[in-house]
């Protein structure tokens, strides 16, 4: 009874009631470890709110409960709080089923209870030993400080000492700390030669002893890019017909100092083994660590016959939500450096024998490609088009689009002015637009409906979002609610170990870069029996 005393009832009333939103389900279906961690945060959240609404009325003098009738509420608030956390457990593993059966995964007999409770209260234990050492060192600041100044002066100095302390250790030293750790480590990772993997012998081949850009600055995820992938037998074998190979260019993170040298070494690559010859041209900007889609690279040389070259850089060996936090200025740099030289190369090439200029990129990719150009310096020899695969919500264009979108269009596939330069799919709906003819250039974004890095925003803490309002994606739980402050939580989570299988979630399926790249770029004699038997091809690799 003595520990019960130490908390305060409405701030574990508001707790649980946050910890049972944190069970009801998001985009995603989540781990026993990522609901006791939402869980915690949440009631850590909801008896935060609760203790300070509370203090808040006892400063303002207004009326309190009296001695008599407190036990009995605090009484009656503990079987409230029992209630809801029961009748919310109860229901936990039906709504992540919601949620599971939409994408077509196994359904879940019940949920790990007591694992969940266990991490929750780890979590609001050790936020709670945080806060009551933030309270003891805002004391003794501001106590010190009353022998100078007037006392609210005082608490108000010491509580912005207080504050700034904490941040300089976690920010300066703990987050920095991790972070060059973690930079480090993938560092190491990324120059590690991978034992399966070999230089190519072609001579055209980009890390191969011609060229220009060594199989040693390649890095682990070029090395990977340059020798997978469709060759020139595979497509012929499937195609019926000889076809060439597919030119990749990669330059690593370590194959020059700046973005403006390794956009001109790749440019002098690409040249040097005819990528500018080729009936197609594709920018493709990677994610975080310079990984490139294969489900998106792949299906894009089958449909071309091989007639295409791609080119892309290395910006950073962090994973893209690290890359985002602490270098996001650094890719955007970088893809415009390339951006700026490979187009001032296509565009000094004769309008009728150079090829079709596409840009693409996934997640982070998207989101530094669509950064990689400024509309008015291309206005006047615009490229061909662009393919974004789940783009994140900092995305300009996405932004402007999806909130200029054309009335009674749903936020998750929005459509804009008809259709005539930007359209968007998901794995329901292609890019035909009846209203409307595409222009010669186009951007495409493939999104799910369920995908929470593109459907993400921090306004969600107070704000519900238009993507959950009806009609909702066909790949969204119908018991997904907006609860301020948990569902932000719940996102983040799905972002961080949200589990999804192919062709929901942040997880693009190659069936579906297949009807994005035939009407972006419509490729020559496809039927659609053959599209059909190109998806079959890749449904079998999955």
């Amino acid at each position: 009874m003595n520990l019960f005393r130490q908390f305060s009832t409405v701030g574990l009333l508001a707790g649980t009631l946050f910890f049972a939103f944190s069970l009801t389900p998001s985009l995603l279906p989540r781990p026993f470890y990522a609901q006791g961690i939402i869980s915690g945060l949440s009631f850590t959240a909801g008896y935060a709110l609760g203790f300070a609404g509370h203090s808040l009325w006892s400063y303002l003098e207004l009326p309190s409960l009296g001695r008599r009738t407190e036990p009995i509420v605090k009484m009656a608030a503990t079987a409230v709080c029992a209630v809801i956390a029961a009748a919310f457990l109860w229901q936990a593993s039906e709504w992540q089923n919601s949620v599971r059966i939409l994408m077509e995964m196994d359904e879940v007999s019940g949920i790990r209870v007591y694992s969940i409770a266990f991490v929750a209260l780890l979590v609001f234990g050790v936020l709670l030993l945080l806060a009551r050492l933030f309270r003891r060192t805002f004391l003794f600041l501001s106590r010190r400080l009353e022998r100078f100044v007037p006392r609210r002066v005082s608490n108000v100095v010491g509580a912005v000492a207080a504050a700034v302390l904490f941040w300089s250790v976690i920010d300066g030293v703990i987050f920095t700390l991790a972070l060059r750790a973690a930079d480090n480590s993938y560092q190491q990772l990324d120059v590690l030669i991978q034992d399966d993997l070999e230089p190519p012998d072609d001579p055209m081949k980009t890390g191969s002893a011609e060229s220009l850009v060594s199989w040693e600055a390649l890095g682990g995820r070029g090395r990977r890019f340059v020798t997978s992938g469709p060759s020139a037998e595979d497509l012929s074998a499937f195609l019926g017909e000889p076809v060439p190979d597919p030119i990749r260019v990669y330059v690593g993170l370590n194959a020059a100092d700046t973005p403006e040298e390794r956009a001109r070494l790749a440019v002098e690559e690409l040249k040097r083994v005819g990528g500018f010859d080729r009936s197609i041209l594709l920018l493709a900007t990677p994610t975080g660590r310079g990984w490139v889609d294969p489900a998106a690279q792949n299906t894009a040389e089958y449909l071309h016959r091989g007639d295409i070259a791609t080119v892309t850089a290395q910006y950073s060996y962090l994973p893209s939500p690290l890359s985002l936090m602490v270098e996001g200025e650094y890719g955007a740099e970088t893809a415009r450096a390339l951006f700026e030289a490979v187009y001032g190369h296509w565009t000094e090439l004769p309008e009728n024998d150079r090829p079709r200029l596409y840009l693409h990129g996934l997640s982070l990719g998207a989101l530094n490609s669509d950064l990689s150009f400024d509309v008015y310096d291309i206005i006047d020899d615009p490229f061909d088009g662009a393919l974004w695969s789940g783009p994140p919500f900092r995305s300009a264009t996405w932004t402007t689009v999806t909130r200029s979108r054309d009335p009674g269009s749903p936020a998750w596939l929005p459509r804009f002015r008809e259709g005539s330069v930007v359209r968007f799919m998901n794995q329901f709906e292609n890019l035909d637009a009846p209203d409307g003819e595409w222009g010669a250039f186009r951007i495409a974004y493939l999104q799910y409906a369920s995908d929470p890095v593109t459907f993400f925003r921090p306004q969600v803490f107070y704000r519900e979002p238009a993507w959950m309002r009806e009609p909702r994606g066909p790949d969204v739980s119908p018991d997904l609610r907006w609860y301020p402050v948990v569902t932000m939580l719940q996102l983040v989570a799905d972002i961080a170990a949200g589990r999804a299988p192919t062709g929901y979630g942040h997880e693009y399926a190659a069936e579906h870069y297949i009807d994005a790249w035939v009407a972006l770029t419509e490729p020559d004699d496809w039927s659609e029996a053959d599209i059909e038997r190109l998806r079959a091809l890749f449904a079998a690799d999955q």
